[in-house]
This record gives structure tokens, C-alpha cells and sequence, in this order.
């Protein structure tokens, strides 16, 4: 019988499941369910780009870590069968996965079995990356050793090859160093492993929510009212007195502080309500802040789903200013841009100074989110239809909102002087700068490898991402932020809840054997600048090793001509 017209509890293959994306449909798996989503996908308020990621592979914790139990329930309309026993992911298409038409006639026995060694001896030795914990320094083993793994490489390399090869070889020995690296540190990629730490994972889920912490701190937020209201008073106050630096500089505090409240209305975790989160994050992010929560989501899902995959993770996609591995040099697609990143004359130049030139272009970063931003609503990247239909348009009254009070009414109409106005931009964009840096604390200085479909989520989750350390007064200044590997593994806890669930996280690592990342807020830093150091280290030496070898092979060329 045709996978397409059996009923939605009939036990459909795993070469039927494989006929069906081969046909370029949307299949994922949700508790055993199978889920065809062709037709929910441009209704998908979190964008399409998070569904293509799993496609092929078992959604569970993606879906449950990202989702109210609500969207899970409505989720079921979309079931076109079930499956029966431990779901073996495939590589989904936009990851590159290939998949064979169905055949009813062919044989199925020893299927799994013979999945299972094939992905042990292709797709588990995957590139993997940099693990810590901050004790032997990993780190400057991976630096020490990233200069031995390229001179060799490109010293092996018969000259008769051409460039694109030495790269590749040179590029794709540093991944598989990094490979090794990981898999001595992180449990093994075998199904019984990744199973106990799922497990482990879900039972973790139901400890957190039996000691409340997914109910939101609501007094919290009184508090948090009490601080923006006095950074934008001051703001105000010190714009009336013509204090105009000062005023600025309160102002960036405001923004910098309301950014966590927005983060936390885009996972839901202020009302638990999807509409309700939305329009308070939206007014947050545009109509007092002029960027796109929309753009946002989109982008963010996509970041929580592959954490910190070169070729996936907007996150990371940063050329020509910053590669944080060296597969950037192969000129890697990102599938979010759909485009090539191009490890161009610029790059070359930028990424061999990119630890000097991380703070400088950080101060910078807001601007950038001001065009990501416009980008997404003048393309209308976000859902056209369903729940999310609005969104655009209450984004663009929320721009034309922002640009009215803070760009006419504030900079046009209250800044005497076009240096005065200059300088108050700039200082009050600038002030965010700490914000920017940290997002990327808690992923530049973290494995950028693909271990592979079996890997279980948590544990990619953990291996992709660190937490900082800092004391409890503090808290406010992070934002909650400071606690990113809690974050990525339940995204929807409210983040005033997150240092309470450290010590079950902690736990969790501790039983499943998974290092847990933390490192101080300085510590933190060190770590990131090393990474970026190491990686333009690579830059250059990989640019005069190139450079050498093509003047040797231009003069051995000259010599055998004559």
C-alpha cells in the first residue's frame, strides 16, 4: 500500500518515511508520530527554516523545548502515521541528506542494523570541536596544535595538485583534529548512549516543571519596569538639560536593559500565550527599541535548532569580519542567507585581525540589526498567513513609531547641531556594545562541529554552548543571558528562573557525563579572543603556505619547461 493513503495510526516504514522526503515532502518525527507539515509551513510563525532543519529526523525535544503543549496538541492534525522503536535520524535536505524513491519490493530486514553502521562510520566521525571546562587548557592544545595540523598538511600535499585541493585538505584535517578532539571529551555517538542522555533529558524536563520553575516571576518584572523607567527618566531628564552624551548614554542603558524583556516575550515566557508575547515583545523591540522581533524569531530558531553549524547558524555567519572555524576559508553556503560567504580579498584581510577587531566592530552591532531588521519586514521573510499574518504590519507601524519619536522628535528635534546629534547617536548605540558581547561569549569559543545525526539534542546543546559565571547582584546586567546552555536546553523557562535551574542542570551533566562549560565574565572573554586569535592564526599561516607552495609550483613548472 502507497505511504500516502494509509491512515494516520497505521506504522509506516523507514523507507516509505524516505520515499516521501524524496518527493520533496516536509516529514518530521514528534513523539512517534509522523508529521507531513507541507502544507503548515508557510503558516509556521516561527519561520520556515526551522522546519526544513528537521526534516527527516526526530523533532521531539526541538519541538517540545520550543513549543507550548498547545502548538504541540494542534501539531496532530498534521499526522499521516506512526512509527514503532527508536527513530534513526537522517540528514535532513537542507543539510545536504540524500534520500532513494520507495520501493516496496526492496527487502527491509537487518535495516536498522545496517543504518546504524553506516552512521557510526560516516556520519558519527563528523567535524566535531572544542570542549571545556575551565581546567587543562583545551584550548591551547587546539591553538598548538592547529599550526603543526596546517604546516604538515600543506607540506604533504603533492604540488601537482591544484590550490582548491590543498585547501580542502588542509581545511578538512584541522576539522577532523577538532573531531577527535570532541569525541574524547563527550560521551559516545552510539544509539544506547544518546538514548540514556535523551532520557535523561526528559526526566529533567518534568523535575524543573514539578518545582515551577516554567511559571513566570511576575514580580520580577515589577522591578524590571522600575529600572527602565529610571534609565529612560534620566534619558529624558538629561536631554532637557542639553546634557546630550549623558542623555544618550542612558538611553543605550534603556535599550540594552528592555532587549532581555523582548527575548523573553519571543520564547513565550512572560504570558505563556503566543499572541500575548508577541505583541508585548513587539512593542518592546520596535515601537521602543526600532528592531524586528520578527526578524528575530526567525533568525533565533533557526540558531536554537543548529547551534553553531558554520554552513546553518545565522549566529555564527558573520564574514567577512569573523570566522570562528576555519571552514569559513572554503567559502562555506549558508543555507539561512542562501547565499555564498565569500572568503574573500576582505576576509583575508579582517579574519588574520579579527581578535583585535572583535570589541571595535561590536560597538557597531546595533546598526546592523537596524538593516537585518528592515530586510525582513521590506521582504516580508516572515509567515504571510495564519496566526503570524499580522506580524508584518504591526512591525512596520512599530518602526514608523520608533522613527518618529527617537529619530524626529528626539534627534531632529531636540539635538541642536549636526556633531552634537553625531555624538548622541553613537554614544547611545555604542552603550548596547556589552549586549553584543554576550551573545556571542556564549558560542564563539565553542565547538563549531557536526557530530552527526545520532547525537542527541541536549547534548549538541551542551557541547555548543557555555554559561558565565558571575554573582547574583549581578544578574541584571546579563540579563538572564548569562545563562545560556540552560537557555538552549529548555529556551521557554522564564529567565529569572534560570539560576535556580542550575543546580538541576548541573546534576543532569554530572550523571550523563557531559561537561558543563562555565567560565567568569572575563574568563569568558579570554576564551572567545582566543578562539578568534587561533583561527586567524590559521588565516595566515594558511595564506603564506599557499603562497609558498604556488611560487614553488610556478618555478618547478618554469624548469621542466625548458
Amino acid at each position: 500500500m502507497s505511504p500516502s493513503i494509509k491512515g494516520r495510526d497505521n506504522v509506516l516504514s523507514r523507507a516509505e518515511v524516505e520515499g516521501m522526503i524524496a518527493e520533496d515532502k516536509l516529514i518530521i518525527i514528534v513523539d512517534n508520530k509522523v508529521l507531513r507539515l507541507d502544507a503548515w509551513i508557510k503558516f509556521h510563525p516561527g519561520g520556515d527554516m526551522a522546519i526544513k532543519h528537521m526534516v527527516g529526523k526526530d523533532a521531539t525535544d526541538e519541538v517540545n523545548a520550543l513549543h507550548s503543549q498547545e502548538a504541540r496538541q494542534r501539531m496532530s492534525k498534521f499526522q499521516i502515521g506512526r512509527i514503532e522503536g527508536r527513530w534513526i535520524n537522517f540528514v535532513p535536505p537542507i543539510q545536504g541528506g540524500t534520500f532513494r524513491p520507495y520501493c516496496e519490493s526492496e527487502e527491509e530486514t537487518d535495516e536498522m542494523e545496517l543504518l546504524i553502521s553506516e552512521v557510526s562510520s560516516e556520519d558519527a566521525s563528523a567535524p566535531p570541536s572544542p570542549i571545556f571546562e575551565p581546567t587543562e587548557d583545551m584550548f591551547g592544545l587546539r591553538r598548538r596544535l592547529s599550526i603543526s595540523t596546517i604546516s604538515s598538511s600543506i607540506s604533504a600535499t603533492p604540488l601537482s595538485t591544484t590550490e582548491a585541493k590543498r585547501q580542502t585538505c588542509v581545511i578538512d584535517a584541522r576539522t577532523q583534529q577538532e573531531i577527535e578532539l570532541d569525541e574524547s571529551k563527550y560521551p559516545p555517538l552510539d544509539v544506547e548512549h544518546q538514548e540514556y542522555i535523551t532520557q535523561k533529558y526528559r526526566q529533567l524536563n518534568e523535575r524543573i516543571r514539578a518545582a515551577g520553575l516554567y511559571n513566570c516571576n511576575y514580580s520580577a518584572y515589577a522591578v524590571e519596569i522600575c529600572r527602565y523607567s529610571l534609565f529612560f527618566g534620566l534619558f529624558v531628564f538629561f536631554l532637557k538639560q542639553s546634557w546630550f552624551c549623558l542623555s544618550g548614554f542612558f538611553l543605550g542603558c534603556f535599550w540594552h536593559q528592555l532587549v532581555f524583556s523582548a527575548h523573553d516575550a519571543g520564547h513565550m515566557g512572560i504570558t505563556h500565550d503566543f499572541q500575548t508575547d508577541t505583541v508585548i515583545g513587539m512593542i518592546i523591540a520596535d515601537f521602543l527599541g526600532g528592531l524586528s522581533l520578527g526578524w528575530w524569531k526567525r533568525s533565533h530558531n533557526v540558531h536554537h535548532i543548529v547551534t553553531n553549524a558554520p554552513e546553518h547558524d545565522p549566529d555564527i555567519e558573520l564574514m567577512p569580519f569573523f570566522a570562528v572555524s576555519q571552514r569559513f576559508f572554503k567559502s562555506l553556503r549558508s543555507t539561512y542567507y542562501d547565499r555564498i560567504m565569500e572568503y574573500d580579498a576582505v576576509a583575508k584581510v579582517t579574519v588574520k585581525y579579527q581578535h583585535y577587531l572583535y570589541y571595535p566592530i561590536l560597538l557597531f552591532g546595533r546598526f546592523n540589526l537596524y538593516f537585518l531588521s528592515w530586510e525582513h519586514i521590506y521582504l516580508g521573510l516572515g509567515p504571510k498567513h495564519g496566526v503570524g499574518w499580522w506580524h508584518r504590519w504591526f512591525e512596520l507601524a512599530g518602526q514608523i513609531f520608533f522613527w518618529t519619536w527617537f529619530g524626529y522628535g528626539v534627534l531632529y528635534l531636540n539635538i541642536p547641531g549636526l556633531w552634537n546629534k553625531i555624538a548622541f547617536v553613537l554614544i547611545s548605540h555604542m552603550v548596547t556594545a556589552p549586549l553584543h558581547v554576550q551573545i556571542t561569549l556564549s558560542h564563539y569559543a565553542m565547538s563549531t562541529a557536526d557530530l552527526g545525526p545520532l547525537e542527541s539534542f541536549p547534548q549538541k546543546m551542551l557541547r555548543t554552548t557555555m554559561d558565565v559565571d558571575c554573582p547574583e547582584w549581578l544578574d541584571f546586567f546579563h540579563g538572564g543571558l548569562q545563562f545560556q546552555a540552560i537557555h538552549h536546553l529548555y529556551p521557554r523557562i522564564p529567565r529569572h528562573n534560570l539560576r535556580k535551574t542550575q543546580k538541576f542542570v548541573k546534576e543532569f551533566c554530572e550523571d550523563v557525563k557531559i561537561p558543563y562549560a562555565v567560565f567568569t565574565f572575563v574568563d569568558g572573554n579570554k576564551e572567545v579572543i582566543g578562539r578568534l586569535a587561533d583561527v586567524a592564526r590559521q588565516a595566515r599561516i594558511f595564506e603564506e603556505c599557499r603562497k609558498a607552495c604556488a611560487e614553488q609550483g610556478v618555478f618547478t613548472d618554469h624548469h621542466h619547461s625548458h
